[in-house]
């Protein structure tokens, strides 16, 4: 059993390697290319066009490395408004170039379309919501980015996209891509297959225990690619699948508790109902598009652009060496004696 898990992990990390390394290199270029400053600057302000751009500009951006939470708080700093802040906040993590290309390669151009589709619209849904309801004010007092490519680096543009593609972004998803993969794995080598459309034969309730599961839990967009396939191995309907997508993606603790500190119960709610709306209506549609295509699960996950074996496992390779690169990161710099007195 271990060695069918081991296995399974090692399959998962081989189908996502090229595509992830790929997204990696892309979001080091946007990173150095979009400014910190310029997403500012058009996300500040009143009325539905700063939500507007907020949403088409989280769709793709990986902004700099923080996590969405303390990027979202800083806009709020700098004048974004709540509806603005709140667009932001819902259609930043559910996708990004990188999840966009390992959701083609393990689900398919259905849910690589879709996927970023939804993103888009729920932002827009809930900050424009969240725009109309709330009252408007100037900002709030918040984290703020300091990381490189904010912080007024020196370094040149490749230095600058080497190190964000291959040590600063592979240092916040390593932990939780593992913890994908390898429930995914767990998933793929200990879950008879067909247990869940055995089990549950209902498309509705099967999407409601996928968004009550997805709500509270962290996973980030990319990680939860491999755990949504594996579900979709193992009978998920492809809807509830793209349900734990989205709200797994879109929504955890910390989040709900920052829309709660930082703009109010109200802006939570709103928050909380957009993407357990979205997340439905899309599952149902998901199920709808493949119904009406005849397609089953194999075939849908299938419909993948599958890279040949060699260049899959070579990357694989690579991919392991970079994320165990950024785990060890923090230990070695701590381990690292310090220098002074000109030594």
């Amino acid at each position: 059993m271990i060695i069918e898990i081991v296995h399974k992990f090692w399959e998962v990390l081989m189908e996502m390697s090229p595509y992830l390394l790929f997204g990696f290199v892309a979001a080091g270029i946007m990173s150095v290319v979009i400014a910190p400053e310029t997403v500012q600057r058009h996300l500040g302000g009143r009325g539905l066009l700063p939500v507007l751009k907020a949403a088409l500009f989280g769709v793709p951006l990986p902004l700099c490395s923080c996590s969405v939470i303390p990027v979202t708080v800083s806009l709020r700093k700098h004048g974004a408004s709540k509806g603005a802040a709140t667009s932001f906040l819902l259609s930043t993590p559910q996708t990004g170039v990188d999840s966009i290309l390992v959701t083609y390669g393990m689900l398919g151009p259905i849910f690589a379309v879709v996927r970023p589709v939804v993103a888009l619209i729920t932002g827009l849904i809930g900050g424009g919501l969240v725009d109309a309801f709330e009252q408007h004010d100037n900002g709030t007092e918040a984290l703020a980015c300091t990381d490189e490519c904010c912080n007024g680096s020196t370094r040149g543009w490749f230095a600058r996209i080497w190190r964000h593609a291959f040590v600063t972004l592979p240092r916040d998803i390593a932990r939780p891509l593992i913890i994908g993969a390898l429930i995914a794995a767990l998933i793929g080598a200990l879950v008879p297959e067909n247990f869940f459309s055995t089990h549950t034969r209902s498309e509705l309730v099967q999407m409601l225990i996928m968004l009550a599961v997805g709500v509270p839990l962290y996973v980030c967009a990319t990680a939860s690619v491999p755990i949504a396939a594996a579900l979709i191995y193992k009978g998920v309907s492809p809807g509830a699948a793209l349900v734990f997508l989205i709200a797994g993606a879109a929504t955890n603790a910390a989040g709900i508790a920052t829309i709660w500190t930082f703009m109010g119960r109200r802006a939570t709610v709103i928050y909380l109902a957009t993407v357990g709306g979205m997340a439905l209506a899309s599952g149902a549609l998901i199920n709808l598009i493949t119904s009406k295509l005849n397609l089953t699960n194999k075939e849908l996950l299938e419909c993948g652009w599958h890279m040949p074996l060699g260049v899959k496992l070579v990357c694989a390779i690579i991919l392991t060496v970079v994320l165990v690169a950024a785990l060890l990161e923090p230990w070695l710099q701590r381990e690292t004696p310090e220098r002074c007195c000109g030594e």
